[in-house]
């Protein structure tokens, strides 16, 4: 029995690789069915053509391909679905993910590619799913699937979540069994609960993976780092989590961990404005976090709650205070192009961007998705039809159709209002003693700016107090490198491979003539 786990980007972004990283859940999904035995491949098909996919396929032959659906890539990949039933007429065809989950119908029309949606949660329905092809059996009454009968569709009982999630096999560990796939890009994002704390309007998580939130333990956490650390030489992590801060003590004994085994990794997370506190974010910090990203929004009182964020701009400033005060990079999410919005509104979230000053940050205009209670709240007072996801090409449909006005104003403020931090490193070095989170962030700081001396200074401090940590040597290596001293760049990147023997950039860099 072999099975394709398979992701397709939409069309406009097939060449972007941070893009184009394949929904975790895939991976979750293909390391389930490695470790009970299954011949499965994981395969990005993105960037690939629809000749190189069939050829793919018919090397392959898998008796089953389960494809990865989200709004964005909705009608790519019912397009890929049609590819592969052309290509492998008798094989199983499985669709799941997180748009797939609530537009069933829309997939299993008459003579749709398709034959069976996996709604939510997925590991222990498609292994179950695989085990009854693999037997013959029926499978019609395995729970959280949908498939048509006839005339009719099928839907059965939903499935129990996992509450063990420590239970999964780690998606790393067989993430090489794959084509198309980016290893090391791949092995930088991770996630550690399934939930969310919120109940924001415009997100379906609480849908998707259900009321309660779900943890990982921080012991499991960090074996996945230092294993991916130790196989594919990362020293960067993304943790992908809605709320990572939601449970702190479980985050002061993942930060403790980290430092026990000393990990000497950098990482960033997402946390909500009201789930974070001074010891939290200190301990994050000497974790190796340089950068929060919050959930901000708007700076209007109105906007935040016809969105559902129950928060209140002084909360938001608060975090961020805090945030900046210990000396981590601050990022924030922006919605634009909200219905009703006021200029009054607008120049509110603005106030708000030039009293917080955000390092970098994100603005997206307001979408409709499939889950949550503003598509379902529109399509209850007839703003939009049911059929808005079949009827649109587009691959993000947003609440306001002239878009844009809002979101340049605040892409404008972000990139103009960051703070000079030189006497604040200061003061973070005096507050929290050593910690090479706060050389890297100072000395990139510097070296941004043309400061080279001062960002080598910051460099050779870490290599000084943690000759061990490759932070210190790798970013060396890179400033000799930007001021044209290749050789001796080299020499830094050999003493990182020496403590991280497949750190990628610097092997790259090694091989450099």
């Amino acid at each position: 029995m072999k099975i394709l786990l398979t992701y397709q980007s939409g069309l406009p972004h097939r060449n972007d690789s941070y893009i184009n990283i394949l929904p975790t859940g895939l991976c979750y999904l293909h390391a389930c069915l490695q470790n009970a035995g299954f011949n499965s491949l994981l395969a990005n098909f993105s960037a690939w053509t629809p000749s190189q996919i069939t050829d793919e396929l018919l090397h392959f032959k898998p008796d089953i391909i389960g494809i990865s659906q989200w709004t964005h890539n909705r009608h790519h990949s019912v397009e890929l679905a049609t590819l592969c039933r052309d290509a492998l007429p008798d094989c199983i065809i499985i669709m799941g993910g997180g748009h797939a989950t609530f537009c069933y119908e829309d997939i299993l029309i008459e003579r749709s590619p398709v034959d069976v949606v996996v709604r939510g949660e997925a590991e222990i329905t498609v292994l179950e799913l695989v085990t009854a092809a693999d037997s013959k059996s029926v499978w019609h009454t395995i729970p959280g699937i949908v498939f048509r009968d006839g005339e009719k569709i099928v839907v059965t009982p939903p499935r129990k979540t996992i509450d063990n999630l420590d239970s999964l096999p780690l998606p790393a560990r067989y993430l090489d069994i794959s084509v198309g796939v980016d290893l090391e890009m791949q092995s930088e994002f991770i996630v550690t609960t399934r939930g969310c704390p919120s109940t924001c309007f415009f997100c379906s998580s609480p849908d998707f993976w259900g009321k309660k939130v779900r943890f990982r333990s921080p012991g499991a956490i960090v074996e996945e780092i230092l294993f991916i650390r130790q196989k594919y030489g990362l020293i960067y992590f993304s943790i992908r989590d809605d709320t990572f801060t939601a449970d702190r003590n479980r985050v002061l004994e993942f930060c403790r961990l980290l430092q026990e085994q000393e990990a000497n990794i950098l990482w960033n997370c997402q946390s909500r404005v009201t789930a974070l506190d001074e010891e939290l974010v200190i301990q994050m910090k000497r974790a190796g976090c340089e950068c929060i990203q919050l959930g901000v929004e708007s700076g209007s009182p109105r906007m935040l709650r016809q969105l559902g964020k129950n928060i209140l701009p002084a909360q938001i400033e608060k975090a961020c205070s805090l945030i900046r005060e210990i000396g981590i990079n601050l990022s924030v999410y922006l919605i634009s192009d909200v219905p009703g919005e006021t200029k009054e509104d607008i120049l509110k979230t603005v106030e708000l961007v030039r009293h917080i000053h955000p390092d970098d940050g994100y603005v997206s205009p307001l979408a409709y998705y499939p889950g949550t209670q503003l598509y379902k709240e529109a399509v209850a007072s007839h703003r939009i039809t049911s059929a808005i996801f079949t009827d649109s090409p587009q691959t993000a449909l947003y609440a306001v159709s002239a878009h844009g006005t809002s979101g340049q104003r605040y892409i404008k403020e972000l990139t103009k209002n960051q703070l000079d931090k030189t006497n604040t490193f200061k003061q973070q070095k005096s507050r929290l003693g050593y910690c090479y989170a706060t050389h890297v962030i100072a000395g990139e700081w510097y070296r941004q700016r043309g400061e080279f001396d001062k960002a080598e200074l910051e460099f050779r401090a870490i290599t000084k107090h943690q000759p061990q940590n490759p932070w210190g040597w790798f970013l060396l290596g890179d400033l000799y490198t930007d001021r044209g001293n290749a050789e001796k760049g080299k020499e830094f990147y050999a003493k990182v491979l020496a403590i991280i023997p497949e750190h990628g950039p610097s092997k790259a860099a090694r091989s450099v003539p």
